[in-house]
């Protein structure tokens, strides 16, 4: 299998970046890591392995990417204004560092967006804000809202809402969705989520559903039984679903 390693100073975080890259042609999985996970967590999981036979069919390339959460999401000593704000930096960092490359590497026509748990959050967030970058999204154990409190999971800006949080917050800008273009691309996109019937965020799934449905826009949710939280689960659930 191809394998590749990157590594730059990113002028939008002002710090080093790296990413790993799976592959030599086909449809390029952009894949954003869990809470933890870094850019070789897909790797240690097995994912990769679990992918191996459409990566090596020249199907999917995946560009698995750094994990700054704990400089945005979970960096509880900032002010939340400024958790939010590193996340729009970590943004504009892939927008504008990682998909060119991305882009001047393979040409083929299709992006998919795809993580697990905050990655699902991460790929979700952008796949809705940016929809004409993206073909399809594939989300496994996703929270689309970290305004809300479930289980031991609690708001992840402790409170505090602005213009950022409201626009990175899935379940709640997309009612409010109106631009007939967004909308169109949204259509078009092919868009799995896939979530645990014992998981805390099974009713912020069947929420952002309910949102989809209203808008129009056709996707799959799957329900799976248990939890299905874990890398046991996502190495089952990305040959069926990316």
């Amino acid at each position: 299998m191809h394998r590749e390693y990157y590594r730059w100073f990113s002028h939008h975080l002002h710090r080093d970046m790296e990413l790993l890259v799976f592959g030599h042609a086909g449809a390029k999985v952009l894949v954003f890591p869990t809470r933890d996970g870094r850019f070789y967590e897909y790797e240690n999981l097995r994912i990769v392995n679990s992918l191996a036979e459409k990566i090596n069919a020249g199907q999917l390339q995946l560009w698995c990417l750094d994990n700054i959460a704990s400089e945005t999401f979970y960096c509880f000593w900032r002010h939340p204004a400024d958790r939010i704000r590193r996340h729009v930096q970590y943004e504009e960092y892939i927008l504008n560092e990682v998909m060119p490359l991305m882009n001047q590497k393979n040409p083929h026509p299709c992006t998919i967006a795809h993580g697990c748990s905050l990655g699902a959050f991460l790929a979700g967030n952008m796949a809705f804000r940016y929809p004409h970058l993206f073909q399809k999204l594939a989300a496994f154990s996703g929270r689309y809202d970290l305004t809300m409190n479930v289980e031991y999971f609690g708001n992840l800006f402790d409170g505090y809402y602005d213009e950022n949080v409201y626009f990175h917050t899935p379940s709640h800008f997309m009612p409010n969705l109106n631009c007939d273009w967004r909308l169109d691309q949204l259509r078009r996109m092919d868009i799995v989520m896939v979530v645990g019937d014992d998981d805390p965020f099974l009713h912020n799934n069947r929420q952002l559903s309910d949102i989809l449905h209203a808008k129009g826009i056709s996707h799959q949710l799957h329900i799976w039984e248990g939890r299905a939280h874990r890398g046991q689960y996502w190495r089952r659930m990305a040959p069926l679903y990316i």
